[in-house]
């Protein structure tokens, strides 16, 4: 889902919401939580009010699964 391509003048999204991100990244949506509560992964708080809607932007996600991959390939 990170990398797909827009279809037909569909905009591709610049954020995606918790379950999609979590989604995208193939990991739990209480894992997504963990690691945004730890502040591993970036996100973005939009509203006001007690419940402001959490976004998480396409580009920090992936430089967060990039760095991921190459904290992995140095540890081999």
């Amino acid at each position: 889902m990170l990398n797909e391509k827009p279809m037909n003048n569909v905009a591709t999204p610049l954020a995606l919401r918790p379950r999609e991100a979590a989604k995208a990244l193939g990991i739990s949506p209480r894992l997504l939580w963990q690691l945004t509560k730890d502040g591993h992964i970036p996100c973005v708080r939009v509203g006001g009010g007690k419940r402001k809607t959490v976004l998480y932007p396409l580009a920090d996600l992936q430089a967060w699964l990039t760095r991921q991959a190459e904290t992995a390939t140095h540890a081999a």
